[in-house]
C-alpha cells in the first residue's frame, strides 16, 4: 500500500472500498486523530469557481503517428461504460485538464455508446474520421477489476497498428489510422477543444467517520466469522464506512492497529472530562465497545454490539454511549463490582 505517515496519529492509503452490493472500488483512507475520511476519486471544473461536472466534451485530432493515443477497458459485458485506461505520453500535455485516466465515455461523434459491448466501442472508434468529439464522464467508482491506475503517469505506447481484436479487461489500443494515404494531413498535436474549462482529478471526501466512541470490527455482523484483510469502521451516530479490503494483511494490522490507539486516545481524554462532574468515588475508570454473545436457542452464535463502562463501584451495560449526566441513569443494566464473577473463554 501507498501511504505516508505524518506521525503516529495520521496515516493516508489506498485500499478497496464494498458498499453494498455494488463492486469494490479503489478508495483513499485519511486517518487524522478524531476522523477517518474515505475518498474517491472525482474530477472537478478548477476554471473559476470550482463545480463538478457530469458531462465534458473533447474533440481530439487522429495524429499521422499513434492514432488517438488511448487505451479503453470495459464493456457493457460487465455493465459498465467503456473507460479510459491509458494516454499515450504525446497525447498527456495536449489533453492535460480535459480528458483523463478513468473517464467513461457516454458518446462518440453524437453516437451513444453507454450500452455499448467493449468491440462495439473499438470499432465506432476505428471508423470515427480523423476528428472524433468525445462525450465523457468521470467513472467514481470504477470497479476495482478493471485495474485503473490512479495517476495520468502510466502511459500507453503509441503505435500505427491495431490488433483486430480487443479485449474488455485488456488495455485496447486505438492507434489505427483512418486514412493511411493521406497522413500528411494530420497534425501531430491531438487539437483538442473545450470552451475554456479546466478540470483536475483529485481526491474528494465520500465519508466522513468521527472517531469518537466509534467502533470497528473484522467480523460479519453478528456472527463470529472475520473477514481476511477487511474491517468496517461505524461511527456513534450509525454512519457506516462499508466494507474497507486492504490489500494484504500487514496493511490491515497497520490500519486497525492505528484506527484503535486514534479511539482509545480520544477515549481518554474524554474520559478525563467527564470525570470533572463526578466526584473521587465515582470517577470512570474505563468504556469501550465490545460484542456480547446473545443466548439464541434458533442460532448457535448470534453477536451484538454493546457499550461497557466501569465507573466508581458499578459495571453499566448501554446499547449506545452514555453522552449526558441523565444517560448514566438509563443503562441497559447496572452489575455491582463486588458481585461480579468474571471468565476468560478461549
Amino acid at each position: 500500500m501507498d501511504f505516508r505517515t505524518a506521525c503516529e496519529e495520521t496515516k493516508t492509503g489506498i485500499c478497496l472500498l464494498q458498499d453494498g452490493n455494488q463492486e469494490s472500488f479503489k478508495v483513499r483512507l485519511h486517518l487524522a486523530k478524531d476522523i477517518l475520511m474515505i475518498q474517491e476519486q472525482d474530477v472537478i471544473c478548477v476554471s473559476g469557481e470550482p463545480f463538478y461536472s457530469g458531462e465534458r466534451t473533447v474533440t481530439i485530432r487522429r495524429q499521422t503517428v499513434g492514432g488517438f493515443g488511448l487505451s479503453i477497458k470495459g464493456g457493457a459485458e460487465h455493465n459498465i461504460p467503456v473507460v479510459v485506461s491509458k494516454i499515450s505520453k504525446e497525447q498527456r500535455a495536449e489533453l492535460s485538464g480535459l480528458l483523463f485516466i478513468g473517464d467513461a465515455i457516454l458518446q462518440i461523434n453524437g453516437i451513444n455508446v453507454r450500452k455499448c459491448r467493449h468491440e462495439e466501442v473499438v470499432q465506432v472508434l476505428r471508423n470515427a474520421g480523423e476528428e472524433v468529439t468525445l462525450t465523457v464522464s468521470f467513472l467514481k467508482r470504477a470497479p476495482a477489476f478493471l485495474k485503473l491506475p490512479l495517476n495520468e503517469d502510466c502511459a500507453c505506447a503509441p503505435s500505427d497498428q491495431s490488433s483486430g481484436t480487443s479485449s474488455p479487461l485488456c488495455d485496447s489500443g486505438l492507434h489505427l489510422n483512418y486514412h493511411p494515404n493521406n497522413t500528411d494531413t494530420l497534425s501531430c498535436s491531438s487539437w483538442p477543444t473545450s470552451p475554456g474549462l479546466r478540470w483536475e482529478k483529485r481526491w474528494c471526501d465520500l465519508r466522513l467517520i468521527p472517531l469518537l466512541h466509534s467502533r470497528f470490527s473484522q467480523y460479519v455482523p453478528g456472527t463470529d466469522l472475520s473477514r481476511q484483510n477487511a474491517f468496517q469502521v461505524i461511527a456513534v451516530d450509525g454512519v457506516c464506512s462499508g466494507i474497507i479490503q486492504c490489500l494484504s494483511a500487514e496493511d490491515c494490522v497497520d490500519w486497525l492497529q492505528a484506527i484503535a490507539t486514534n479511539i482509545s486516545n480520544l477515549t481518554k481524554h474524554n474520559i478525563k472530562k467527564i470525570n470533572r462532574n463526578f466526584p473521587v468515588n465515582q470517577q470512570i475508570v474505563y468504556m469501550g465497545w465490545c460484542e456480547a454473545r446473545e443466548q439464541d436457542p434458533l442460532q448457535d452464535r448470534v453477536y451484538s454490539p454493546t457499550f461497557l463502562a466501569l465507573r466508581g463501584s458499578c459495571l453499566y451495560k448501554f446499547l449506545a454511549p452514555p453522552v449526558t449526566t441523565w444517560d448514566w441513569t438509563r443503562a441497559e443494566k447496572t452489575f455491582s463490582v463486588y458481585e461480579i464473577m468474571c471468565k476468560v473463554l478461549k
